[in-house]
């Protein structure tokens, strides 16, 4: 006596069962995805959004917090901060010098600095990276996957000198 096992499916039979398995397969990986959260912003009970312009002035405030950072941005943003600057009751961008990528879970950061002289813009360039991943992580729940440091000037000590005695001998010549 042969069993139900042993009995030959038509081709019918054997595209029904195929389709009803490949049904219970996306089923069960549509479950899986809406329960399980994709990270700390989201949740079973709702979702968190950061706008990439609260990570910017989180990373900002990281990147200056750095010794041998002298200032953010490139030689545009620093003429423009240098003029906003003059202006009473106005605040400082620290958002300046910082560029995000956000998605719903991860960011990249591109970050724009004068370093101080004597400084190793390695070192530097390191200790922004990891207190921007720290700060960043710490405070928005995102996943930094990247820092990109671009040192466009070095600060020399005598500049600020050279600055205003240059004004003062332009005033002496007759």
């Amino acid at each position: 006596m042969a069993s139900n096992a042993s009995i030959p499916q038509t081709g019918q039979q054997r595209e029904r069962s195929a389709a009803r398995a490949q049904e219970a397969e996306e089923k069960q990986q549509d479950q899986e995805q809406t329960a399980a959260p994709r990270g700390p912003l989201q949740t079973d009970r709702g979702v968190t959004t950061v706008e990439e312009t609260v990570v910017a002035k989180i990373a900002g405030m990281a990147a200056r917090e750095v010794p041998g950072v002298y200032d953010m941005g490139n030689a545009m943003r620093r003429a423009f901060s240098a003029v906003t600057d003059r202006i009473p009751n106005s605040q400082t961008n620290v958002t300046g010098g910082i560029g995000v990528e956000k998605g719903e879970t991860q960011a990249a950061i591109d970050v724009t600095v004068v370093v101080e002289y004597g400084a190793s813009v390695v070192e530097v360039g390191n200790a922004i990276r990891r207190n921007v991943i720290e700060q960043v992580e710490k405070a928005t729940g995102l996943e930094v996957i990247e820092v990109n440091v671009n040192v466009v000037d070095v600060h020399l000590p005598d500049e600020d000198d050279e600055q205003s005695g240059g004004e003062k001998r332009s005033s002496d010549l007759r």
